[in-house]
């Protein structure tokens, strides 16, 4: 009778983050701690700095542990953002004057801590949707729990909302998809485009992500009732950070 084979044990830079991925899903490593830097890791197990350095990256890329230049490598524990792709852009959300991401974070804390608005030219692309050869734009960044999550860049036809609120850096109650209700072009009808990739150099520093991180980029044009194009939304979202949620009948 032949002998069972021994499992194959993983490299010792795997065993070492999974001892600290544990550590850090009990609680015993919490939120915004220091890990053990490479000299200490080196020192623990007996192992060279390229080891240790192995094993911390696990975690980076994995999301749970971002790097501080200078300092260490720290637990970055984030509860996802749940994105409900329909409610969060029902008229009942923004015709109330509620913003729609409070539908998205729940009573957690959100801010806009970047918003430039300008008019603009538009791109080939941009141009072609709204048929506008200008357009405002809104390009903002959007942090949760202090946390960079999300960067958004709007584009809407200039001749449309010239004038109005949505070309100032505070659109008021039911932001932008409410001051459109009020120019007498309510959104009616959204189309969202789905794709993911690698950031930027700009994408990743905005959004302090770990090295390895992709980003989840949103294309979505808002409609009226008579199929008029009145915004694109091009949204550059953190991966590691966010739940996608959908619901359909069948």
């Amino acid at each position: 009778m032949s002998e069972s084979p021994v499992p194959h044990e993983p490299p010792i830079y795997r065993r070492i983050a999974d001892g600290l991925r544990a550590r850090i899903l009990s609680g015993e490593l919490r939120d915004g701690d220091r890990l053990p830097g490479e000299n200490a890791l080196m020192a623990d197990y007996a192992i060279a700095r390229a080891t240790a350095r192995q094993a911390l990256a696990v975690l980076i890329n994995e999301g749970l542990a971002v790097p501080r230049r200078g300092s260490g490598v720290y637990v970055r524990l984030f509860k996802p953002i749940r994105r409900h792709g329909s409610r969060r852009l029902s008229r009942e959300q923004w015709g109330q004057g509620r913003a729609i991401w409070d539908a998205d974070t729940r009573g957690r804390p959100f801010v806009v801590d970047h918003v430039e608005v300008a008019l603009e030219r538009a791109t080939e692309e941009v141009a072609g949707v709204l048929e506008s050869a200008e357009v405002w734009v809104r390009r903002r960044r959007y942090s949760v729990d202090t946390r960079p999550v999300q960067l958004a860049t709007s584009y809407f036809p200039a001749t449309l909302v010239e004038g109005s609120a949505i070309t100032s850096e505070d659109t008021g109650p039911g932001g932008v998809y409410a001051r459109l209700s009020d120019l007498g072009v309510p959104p009616a009808h959204f189309t969202e485009e789905v794709r993911a990739r690698m950031p930027g150099p700009l994408e990743s520093g905005l959004l302090d992500l770990p090295g390895g991180t992709p980003v989840i980029v949103i294309s979505r044009t808002a409609y009226t009732s008579g199929g008029l194009p009145i915004e694109v939304n091009e949204m550059v979202l953190d991966s590691a950070a966010y739940v996608l949620q959908y619901d359909f009948d069948a």
